[in-house]
C-alpha cells in the first residue's frame, strides 16, 4: 500500500499574546510553568525530534461491552441504508491527492503541545486551572503526606510496596492524562525504584465511555457524510474504550468488516490543563529534590508530545502503513488495512483483524495455537523493527497484540510509534558484543554513544560495577538469562550515576518486558535473550553495514588469536534464525580476508597479518590431519610405512592434540556453513566472480605468497624435527628420556 501524500493541518494552541502586559490571574501565576535548565532543554528538543507519535491508545473492553478478551464477539448492529444507495468512493484507499485532499477539507486543527503556548492560553482559564489544581493537589498531597510521615518514622523501605499501591490508585483516580503519566513512569528506572515500577506495570486506561450520539455525530461531522452511507451497519455500543477515545465495529457498503476509533470530545483541553499542572509539580519536584538523577520536566515534555500528536488519527494511519511496508511482508505478521476514505483527525477506520488477546492465553490454547511460537513471532518482528530499520510498535500491549485463528501474530493501534537511529541502532549491537567480551571499559564508553550519560560524567568507577555485576551474570548460559532480571540489576548499577534513560531504551525495555512476561506465563523458563540471540548472531555474521563489520572482527579476534569457538557459535546460534543465508555469511568474511578497506590504517594492517597467521595454522591443520588419517587408516599395513611417517610432521602428543582439535573445530564450522538454509555450490558463483575482481586478486595473490611461505617454513621445520626424531631401537635413558641426535 503506498502512503498517502498527505498534508495534515496543524495549529499551536497557542492564545496570542497582547501588546501590552496583561495582570496574570493570581491562581495562574502560581502555576507558572517551569523552564529547562540549557542542556536539559536540548534533550528534551531532541527527544521531541525523535518523536514520530504519540502515546498509544489502550482498547480494553469498556464495563458496559463486558471484558470481553476477544475480537469476534458478537456484537448488536444497527442496519443502515443498503450498499447500493451510497456513493461513496471505494472503501479501501483512495488516490492519494483525493484522500489528502477529503481530509484536509474536514479535518478539525490538531494541537500541538507547546508549554508556553499552553500557559500563556490557560491564563484565560483561572477558574478552570484552580479547580483543577486543588482536585489533583487534595489526589496526590494525600500521598505526599504519607510518603512523608514514612520518611519522618524512618519505615520507607518498609512501606515502599504499600506506597507505590497508592501512587497507582491516585493516578487512576485522576483520568487519562496521569495513567497514561503512570504508564511511562512504569519503565524509568533512572525515575522510581523498582517496588514502583512493578505496580505502575499494572495501571490499565480501562474508562467510562462517552454518550454513543456523540461519536456518531463526530464520525458525521469527519467524515461529511450521514452515518447510514459511511457504514451498513455499526455497532450500536463501543466494543472497546480508552483515555482518548473508543472503538466500534462497522460493516462498509461493500461488505468489509472494520473497527471505527471515535476520539472523545474536547479531549485536547482536559490534558492540556493535566499537563500543564503535571508540569508544574514536576518543576518543584526537580527543584526540591536531589534524589532523582533525570529532570522530570523533561521527561513531562517528551510524554506530552507523544499523547499530542496521538490526538491526530491520520498520523496513527500513516503509522500503520509503514508498518506495513517494512514488517507486513513476513507472513507470519499481520498489520490491518487503512481505509482513508473514511479516516479523519479525530476517526480512523481501519480493516478488522478477528482474533484473540496475547494474554487470554487459555483461550489461545483451546483454538490449538502454540502461545510461544506467537510470542516468538513478536520478538522476532520487534527485533526487526529496534534494530534493522529502526521504526518501531512502541506499546505491544496484550491488547495491541492478537492471535489470529490462522496462527499468526497481528499487530493492532499505532498511535504510540518511536524511531531507533542508526548510530544507535549498531552502538546497541556493539554494546551486546562488548558484554559478552566481558570488555567492561568499552560497556562504559558505550553509554555516552547511548545517552545514558552526558560526557562530561566520569565512567572509571562505573567499569568496576559493571564487572561485579555481569561478571555472575555471564556464568548463566545465554538461555538462562532473565531480561527483566538484567535490566533491573543494569539499573541498579547506573542509579549510582546521574544518568538519563532516553526515550528510545524506554520504550524497547517496555516492547521486550511484555512479550517476555506474557511467555513466562505460560513457560516460566522462557528466556527472551535466548530467542533474540540467533537474530543478533545472523546481523553479525551477514549484515555488510561497516559497524558490524567491526563488531564481527572485535567478537572474533582477541588478543591476536581467533576464537573459532566464537565463529562456531555465532554460525549455530545464526543459522537459526528464518532470514539467515549461507552465501550472505560467507561474502563478509571473504571481504574481511581480502578487501583493500581493511589496509587503511595500522589497526588494519595488523588485523590481515592476524587472519594470514590464521590460515597458516587452519591449512597446516588440514594437511597434518590428512596426512594423520593416512597414517592411522587400518587397512593399512602398519609394516608398509616407516616409523616416522606413523606419526607424521607431528612434534609430540600436546602439539597432536592442538593440531586435531582445531581441524575438527574447522570442520565443524564447514559443516554449519554447509548444511544452512541457501547453501548451494551455485550460490557461491558470485562469489567467486567477486575474487575476481582486481582489488580482491591482488590481495589474494600477495596474501597467498605469504601464507604458503609461512605455510612451507612450518612443514620443513616439522618435518626436520621428525626425521631428527628417535627411532624405537634407540636406547632409552634413564628416567624414562630418550637419547637426541
Amino acid at each position: 500500500m503506498m502512503m498517502p501524500a498527505t498534508v495534515t493541518a496543524t495549529t499551536t494552541m497557542t492564545a496570542a499574546p497582547p501588546a501590552t502586559a496583561v495582570a496574570m490571574p493570581t491562581s495562574v501565576a502560581l502555576l507558572r510553568a517551569p523552564r529547562l535548565a540549557p542542556n536539559a532543554a536540548a534533550r528534551a528538543r531532541r527527544s521531541r525530534l525523535r518523536c514520530r507519535g504519540a502515546a498509544t491508545t489502550t482498547t480494553t473492553a469498556p464495563a458496559s461491552a463486558g471484558a470481553a478478551t476477544t475480537r469476534t464477539a458478537a456484537t448488536a448492529t444497527t442496519t443502515a441504508t443498503s450498499a447500493a444507495s451510497a456513493a461513496l468512493p471505494s472503501p479501501a484507499s483512495l488516490p492519494p491527492a483525493a484522500a489528502a485532499l477529503g481530509r484536509r477539507g474536514l479535518a478539525d486543527a490538531v494541537p500541538t503541545y507547546d508549554p508556553v503556548a499552553a500557559e500563556q492560553l490557560l491564563a484565560a482559564r483561572p477558574l478552570d486551572v484552580a479547580r483543577r489544581f486543588v482536585e489533583v493537589t487534595l489526589t496526590m498531597g494525600a500521598f505526599g503526606v504519607a510518603l512523608g510521615w514514612d520518611f519522618q518514622r524512618q519505615r520507607v523501605a518498609t512501606n515502599i510496596k504499600a506506597r507505590a499501591a497508592m501512587f497507582r490508585e491516585c493516578l487512576t483516580a485522576l483520568g487519562p492524562a496521569f495513567v497514561k503519566v503512570g504508564q511511562a513512569l512504569s519503565t524509568r528506572p533512572d525515575l522510581l525504584p523498582g517496588e514502583y515500577l512493578e505496580e505502575l506495570s499494572q495501571l490499565q486506561d480501562d474508562l467510562p465511555t462517552f454518550p454513543d450520539q456523540e461519536a456518531f455525530r463526530c464520525i458525521e461531522a469527519q467524515l461529511g457524510a450521514p452515518l447510514e452511507r459511511l457504514y451498513a451497519k455499526i455497532s450500536p455500543r463501543p466494543i472497546a474504550a480508552a483515555s482518548l477515545g473508543q472503538v466500534y465495529k462497522a460493516v462498509l457498503p461493500t461488505g468489509e468488516e472494520v473497527a471505527v476509533k471515535v476520539q472523545r470530545p474536547d479531549v485536547a483541553k482536559g490534558i492540556e490543563i493535566d499537563f500543564y499542572i503535571v508540569r508544574v509539580m514536576a518543576g518543584l519536584v526537580d527543584k526540591y529534590v536531589s534524589l532523582l538523577n533525570t529532570s522530570l520536566v523533561a521527561f513531562v515534555d517528551e510524554f506530552a508530545c507523544r499523547v499530542y500528536e496521538e490526538l491526530d488519527y491520520t498520523k496513527e494511519g500513516e503509522n500503520a502503513v509503514k508498518f506495513k511496508e517494512l514488517y507486513g511482508d513476513r507472513p507470519e505478521v499481520v498489520v490491518p488495512d487503512i481505509y482513508w476514505d473514511r479516516t479523519n483527525t479525530r476517526v480512523l477506520t481501519m480493516q478488522w483483524i478477528d482474533g484473540v488477546k496475547l494474554s487470554a492465553q487459555d483461550e489461545i490454547k483451546a483454538q490449538g495455537l502454540d502461545v510461544l511460537n506467537l510470542v516468538d513471532i513478536g520478538i522476532q518482528c520487534s527485533l526487526r523493527q529496534l534494530l534493522e530499520y529502526g521504526f518501531f510498535h512502541a506499546d505491544p500491549h496484550p491488547g495491541n497484540l492478537l492471535a489470529t485463528p490462522s496462527g499468526k501474530l497481528a499487530f493492532l493501534d499505532f498511535g504510540m510509534m518511536s524511531e531507533t537511529p542508526s548510530d544507535i541502532r549498531f552502538a546497541i549491537i556493539n554494546h551486546v558484543v562488548h558484554l559478552v567480551n566481558r570488555d567492561y571499559e568499552a560497556m562504559a564508553l558505550d553509554y555516552y554513544q547511548l545517552e545514558f550519560l552526558d560526557e562530561g560524567v566520569d565512567v572509571s568507577g562505573l567499569v568496576p560495577d559493571l564487572e561485579n555485576f555481569f561478571d555472575d551474570v555471564l556464568e548463566a548460559s545465554v538461555s538462562e538469562l532473565n531480561f527483566k532480571t538484567i535490566t533491573d540489576g543494569l539499573g541498579a548499577v547506573l542509579f549510582q550515576y546521574p544518568f538519563n534513560v532516553p526515550a528510545y531504551y524506554a520504550l524497547i525495555l517496555r516492547s521486550l518486558t511484555v512479550l517476555e512476561g506474557l511467555a513466562l506465563y505460560t513457560d516460566p523458563n522462557f528466556k527472551v535473550l535466548a530467542k533474540a540471540y540467533p537474530y543478533m548472531a545472523r546481523r553479525l555474521l551477514t549484515d555488510p553495514a561497516p559497524q558490524l563489520r567491526t563488531a564481527l572482527i572485535e567478537l572474533l579476534f582477541k588478543d591476536g588469536v581467533f576464537r573459532w569457538n566464537r565463529l562456531e557459535n555465532l554460525l549455530r546460534e545464526g543459522r537459526q534464525n528464518d532470514d539467515f543465508a549461507a552465501g550472505a555469511a560467507i561474502q563478509p568474511l571473504l571481504e574481511l580476508l581480502l578487501s583493500d578497506k581493511y589496509l587503511q590504517d595500522e589497526d588494519g594492517r595488523r588485523l590481515r597479518k592476524l587472519i594470514e597467521s590464521e590460515a597458516v595454522r587452519v591449512t597446516e591443520a588440514l594437511v597434518l590431519g590428512g596426512v594423520m588419517d593416512v597414517a592411522t587408516d587400518e587397512r593399512i599395513p602398519k609394516g608398509l610405512l616407516p616409523p616416522q611417517l606413523q606419526r607424521p610432521l607431528i612434534v609430540n602428543e600436546e602439539d597432536m592434540r592442538r593440531t586435531m582439535a582445531l581441524r575438527e573445530q574447522v570442520m565443524r564450522v564447514w559443516a554449519l556453513l554447509s548444511t544452512s538454509r541457501g547453501f548451494n555450490p551455485q550460490s557461491l558463483q558470485p562469489l567467486l566472480q567477486v575474487l575476481q575482481t582486481p582489488e580482491y586478486t591482488s590481495n589474494l595473490q600477495v596474501s597467498g605468497v605469504r601464507v604458503v611461505n609461512s605455510l612451507g617454513q612450518r612443514i620443513a621445520a616439522r618435518a626436520l624435527q621428525t626425521l631428527l626424531r628417535e627411532t624405537p631401537s634407540q636406547p632409552a635413558l634413564e628416567g624414562g628420556r630418550t637419547q637426541r641426535l
